[in-house]
Order: structure tokens, then C-alpha cells, then sequence
């Protein structure tokens, strides 16, 4: 008889505990075990329910008698999809990053998306960088030594109401990066997609079924984010590329 009615898997607990994801000194041990205790309940399980349609199911999959099944929670509102994809600027010169996330742990890589972007500026690159979101690593994240030398070019904007007001950053971005150490189904880069806005991701999580390969990064990866950063953002063929197949898919 199964141990567990229903289990909902909606993270990785091996990518949560990752290096770099949180500084505990048990880490290891914390992913080593919630990583075994979830791969027990699915297999244990009546029914199990996924956010991604199989990078989590590999991972931890159902047992052989359980029934399994995906499903997003994510609902857009049609005033949330562009009515067109975008037209790249032959002219422009000036590039603009968003990055949307918590910033109460570092699971959605701010730390690494800042020291990405100061090094394609060192590198010459006209680039500037917002951040939407707020939390207690904040603090440690304006104190990087990155952000001083990215000084004006890097904007942290706090927490956004959910709707309209993000939309409207999104709509000012050429770029949209998320390069997260650990994700089930991310919510903020679907909500980019759907504004049309060319995307990088990270190779954890739901990210692969989202984006193409050529559009992920390793995670924790400073120097391919930058490289991948402005192999992006100087082909405009590309770009409006990605803008098409994001909306597509979105």
C-alpha cells in the first residue's frame, strides 16, 4: 500500500542545496537527504504531480504503480501577451537586463547575473542592469564589489506589485536574464517570454523545457552568463529570433 496519497513536486531540493545556493554548513548533508526523502515519496506514492513535463520526473519518478501527471499554475491574462514580436534597433548601442526574483536566498543567481554583467562593461560593452525584488540578501548584494564598479549602470528596483507595473520593465528590456541555481517551473521568465523579450536561462530545472539549448548557461557561471550575454545581445538576427519562438511558446 502506498505511504502517500499525493505528492506535489514543484523544486529540486538537490538544486536548492546546492554550492552557492545557501551558506549552511550542512549543506551537503541537507541535500543529500532531502534529495533522498523526495525520490522516496514519489516512489511511494499514489499519484504524483509535477511542475515540468520531465526534467523533475527523471530526477524523481513516480513509482511504477502511481499515477503521474504535470500541470502549471501559471495563468496570463491576454493584456499580459504582446500583440507582436519585437523589431531589433540596427542603431542601438545601449543594452538593457532585467532580472526579476526573491532576493531573500540567492536561488535565482542575482550575485552571479551582477558579476556577469560588470565584466561584459569592463569588456566595452554599453549595458546597463534592473533588478525587480527584495529580500535580506539585498543588502549583501549592494555591498559586491561588482556593483561599485557597475556604479549607475545597475539599478535595483525593489519589490513590484504582480501585473501592469512589471510589464512595463519588461517592455523597457532588450534582455532577460534568469540564471538560476535552483528551479522547478519558473514563473518569471514565462511572464518575460510572453512580452516577447529574448531570454537566457540556466540548465536546472524547468529552464531546458522553456528555452534552447543555445539559451542556458551552466549554473553558477559567471564567465559563460557574460559570454552568452553578448553573443545575445550583438546579433540582432538572434534576438528577434528569440523574441518570436518566446512568444510562441509562451
Amino acid at each position: 500500500r502506498p505511504e502517500f496519497a499525493l505528492v506535489e513536486v514543484v523544486g529540486d531540493p538537490y538544486d536548492v542545496f546546492a554550492p552557492g545556493a545557501i551558506k549552511h554548513p550542512l549543506r551537503p548533508l541537507f541535500r543529500q537527504i532531502f534529495s533522498r526523502r523526495l525520490r522516496h515519496q514519489c516512489d511511494n506514492a499514489q499519484a504524483c504531480s509535477y511542475v515540468t513535463e520531465k526534467k523533475l520526473q527523471l530526477r524523481y519518478p513516480p513509482g511504477s504503480g502511481s499515477i503521474s501527471t504535470h500541470y502549471s499554475s501559471i495563468e496570463l491574462p491576454p493584456e499580459a501577451i504582446a500583440q507582436t514580436t519585437r523589431q531589433p534597433d540596427l542603431n542601438k548601442s545601449e543594452f538593457s537586463i532585467i532580472h526579476v526574483g526573491s532576493l531573500h536566498h540567492l536561488y535565482k543567481a542575482p550575485d552571479v547575473l551582477i558579476n556577469a554583467v560588470a565584466r561584459c562593461a569592463s569588456s566595452g560593452m554599453n549595458v546597463r542592469l534592473a533588478i525587480i525584488g527584495d529580500g535580506r540578501m539585498r543588502a549583501d548584494l549592494q555591498a559586491m564589489p561588482a556593483v561599485k564598479k557597475l556604479g549607475k549602470r545597475l539599478r535595483f528596483l525593489g519589490q513590484f506589485p504582480a501585473g501592469e507595473a512589471i510589464r512595463d520593465e519588461l517592455d523597457k528590456a532588450d534582455l532577460f536574464v534568469l540564471p538560476s541555481r535552483q528551479e522547478g517551473l519558473p514563473r518569471a521568465m514565462i511572464e518575460a517570454m510572453a512580452r516577447a523579450l529574448p531570454c537566457i536561462g540556466s540548465t536546472v530545472g524547468g529552464f531546458p523545457e522553456l528555452l534552447p539549448h543555445e539559451d542556458l548557461v551552466p549554473p553558477d557561471n559567471t564567465e559563460a552568463l557574460a559570454r552568452k550575454v553578448q553573443e545575445v545581445l550583438m546579433d540582432k538576427d538572434r534576438m528577434q529570433r528569440m523574441s518570436q519562438r518566446n512568444l510562441e511558446k509562451a
